[in-house]
């Protein structure tokens, strides 16, 4: 993939997907702009009957997605690679981090880090408001509200994109992780809709984040500067912050969302130690191993509980508006989140990629909600807190700056909060933009940037559109209906994925029982003392290069002439740096060996026989190297004669068609 600005100008849409998101996404805009009452008044009845009839779906599809992707972690899946066999991260963990925890929620953590716990305190589902148990349990559903569960859908769909792609070589779209229940029919009418919902999706899930970034820095300028706080400002600002993250895109992956996302932690970071530093310090690391516990305790009963024995009058519409908000949120951005972490997870096991994308954020979010909000229930229940509470509860926005308010240098930090939710907004709309133009692009990959342009944009526009009708209230409801078809779809993405993961079990279990079939290779032409000179030379790059055009391709194309006799269908494929067969099953998984150029460090007993004056290579050897479908098999053929390339080529062949027939059975 493209990292950079220098992208071709060529646009690469894929139009059915591209124009259906654009033209739903500008009716919606017009609708709600032209008649905000009217739409003001459906949201209202849409969030109602979502509430009241698929709550328990909701509720039901996050508990099984947490199960399902712990499942796969603690399986024998858990060392297959999110790419070929012999792939490398793309990222170091520092930097993979800051950008899951960037991408993930770091605006809603600063609107809802002091906001929600303050809320549940003086309004609790159940129990008493303003007593010591109504603090913790705030916490413990605060907690709850932002734990595994967010990060659980994010896998999901992080792992079914990251497999498909990276190591089947299916386009980086939500479509092709059914490509086991729908095959080839993802190129098609069937595929273009799963890829249409995930930009709608997206889109609103996206805006939903921005609306709520654009009122905390609207309430952070009037707090600082006494600017107005109104409609007005925050279209104002949405078009500002919009062109930085505009600007961000322009630069690309690794120049501009790495390097924001790093801001962003370090940001995050100082303003958080400083709150711990200053404010109750024992409280909070007290409190911080006990919101652990209780939330590790909880946390099965919460994710099941619909408080269906309780008065609908009562603790259920608190859940439509809390917990069934945020999992519609969650829902709603897994496209976007699930997009992102995949494109920067290539490398990576399942197994180290559920851990540090479950538990790294996670853990980092509990730091932050511990601090920031036992801080302020602290103050509440020590009646220092002034009038945090009635300004929470009258405008959740600023409930960030009053809580700053209430400590030393207030204005440096509420400042410092202000350009941390900004950077926030720009990261999550220039993330957001490169997931959409990758959804709707015709091979899944960055196209141009003007089409990142054209989205980040459009982001832009969906979020006034939600905030001219209604606000934080439409803003919740665009989350929760944009989530609903998706997390049916969702459903179907484990399936696919977990089929696919069994297949290559399959794979793995048939290739180990063969292991200790007899090879053709052994043997033939070649002395042992040629064999030893082959097994300690180190070949230089030309080399290998030359044996794949004397040997190996010819080898191929024998092989090729052969299967092409039986009927199968089959092509060699000769490319500078490798030579590849390839032969067609039909609907079954084609075969693939190659043969390719690796470059590595010369061992160090050979050092003394490589060096040669006027080489700048002299501390590095090439070898030619088998690949198979599934990746690198880290085993070297040079010096082969063609014939016992032709073996191992019928060696592999056998043990695939060994896998094939345990597949059928």
């Amino acid at each position: 993939m493209s990292e950079n600005a220098d992208q071709p100008t060529v646009a690469k849409i894929n139009p059915p997907v591209f124009f259906g998101s654009a033209v739903v996404i500008l009716a919606f805009v017009i609708f709600t702009v032209a008649m905000p009452e009217t739409a003001q008044t459906a949201f209202g009845h849409v969030q109602t009957w979502i509430i009241d009839t698929v709550g328990w779906f909701y509720l039901l599809a996050m508990g099984l997605f947490v199960i399902f992707t712990l499942g796969l972690a603690f399986s024998r899946y858990g060392d297959i690679k999110l790419g070929p066999d012999h792939s490398e991260p793309d990222f170091s963990y520092g930097s993979w981090f800051a950008m899951l925890f960037s991408a993930g929620m770091g605006i809603g953590l600063m609107f809802y880090g002091v906001a929600e716990p303050v809320f549940h305190f003086t309004a609790p589902p159940v129990g008493d408001a303003g007593t010591v148990e109504a603090a913790r349990e705030a916490m413990k559903t605060t907690f709850f509200h932002w734990g595994i569960h967010a990060w659980g859908v994010y896998a999901v769909v992080a792992l079914a994109l990251a497999y498909f792609s990276f190591r089947h070589n299916l386009p980086l779209r939500i479509s092709s992780a059914l490509y086991p229940l729908i095959g080839k029919r993802i190129h098609g009418p069937i595929g273009h809709a799963v890829d249409i919902f995930a930009v709608f999706g997206t889109m609103f899930g996206v805006a939903t984040s921005l609306g709520l970034g654009v009122l905390q820095v609207s309430s952070g300028l009037h707090y600082l500067f006494d600017i107005d706080n109104d409609l007005t400002t925050q279209i104002i600002l949405i078009a500002i912050i919009t062109c930085l993250a505009t600007v961000s895109v322009v630069m690309g992956l690794d120049g501009g969302i790495r390097r924001l996302s790093e801001l962003n932690l370090g940001l995050a970071l100082a303003l958080m130690l400083f709150v711990l530093c200053v404010g109750p310090t024992i409280f909070l690391l007290q409190t911080l191993i006990q919101n652990i516990g209780g939330y590790l305790s909880e946390v099965v009963d919460k994710t099941f509980n619909m408080f269906a024995y309780i008065p609908e009058d009562g603790p259920s519409k608190w859940l439509g508006g809390w917990t069934l908000f945020y999992w519609g949120w969650w829902i709603a951005w897994s496209p976007f989140v699930g997009m992102f972490i995949a494109r920067v997870s290539r490398g990576r096991t399942i197994r180290e990629f559920v851990y540090g994308v479950l538990f790294v954020p996670m853990g980092f979010t509990f730091l932050w909600l511990t601090f920031f909000g036992d801080s302020a229930l602290h103050m509440l229940l020590t009646d220092t807190a002034g009038n945090l509470a009635e300004a929470v509860s009258a405008d959740a926005s600023v409930a960030l700056f009053k809580f700053l308010e209430l400590f030393p240098f207030g204005s440096i930090t509420s400042m410092l909060a202000t350009v941390l939710v900004v950077t926030f907004f720009v990261t999550s709309s220039d993330s957001g933009s490169l997931v959409i133009d990758m959804l709707t692009s015709k091979e899944g990959d960055e196209s141009p940037v003007w089409q990142r342009v054209f989205w980040a944009f459009s982001e832009g526009f969906v979020a006034v559109a939600l905030l001219m009708a209604g606000g934080l209230g439409a803003l919740q409801t665009a989350s929760l209906a944009s989530a609903l078809p998706f997390a049916i779809i969702l459903m179907f993405v484990c399936y696919g994925l977990l089929k696919a993961l069994r297949l290559e079990g399959v794979k793995q279990r048939s290739m180990q029982h063969l292991s200790n079939t007899p090879g053709h290779t052994a043997g033939g032409a070649r002395s042992w003392q040629k064999r030893v000179q082959t097994l300690v030379e180190t070949p230089r790059q030309k080399n290998v290069e030359q044996y794949l055009i004397n040997t190996v391709t010819p080898a191929l194309a024998d092989v090729a002439k052969e299967f092409e006799a039986q009927g199968l269908d089959t092509r060699v494929n000769d490319e500078e740096d490798r030579s590849y067969l390839q032969v067609s099953h039909g609907e079954e998984v084609d075969f693939v060996y190659g043969v390719r150029v690796r470059e590595y460090a010369a061992p160090a007993f050979a050092l003394r026989n490589v060096k040669r004056k006027g080489t700048s290579d002299v501390e590095r050897q090439y070898r030619a190297e088998v690949f198979l479908r599934e990746g690198g098999q880290t085993y070297d053929v040079m010096g082969y004669t063609k014939e016992q390339v032709i073996g191992d080529v019928l060696d592999q062949y056998e043990k695939h068609m060994h896998f094939l027939h345990m597949a059928r059975n």
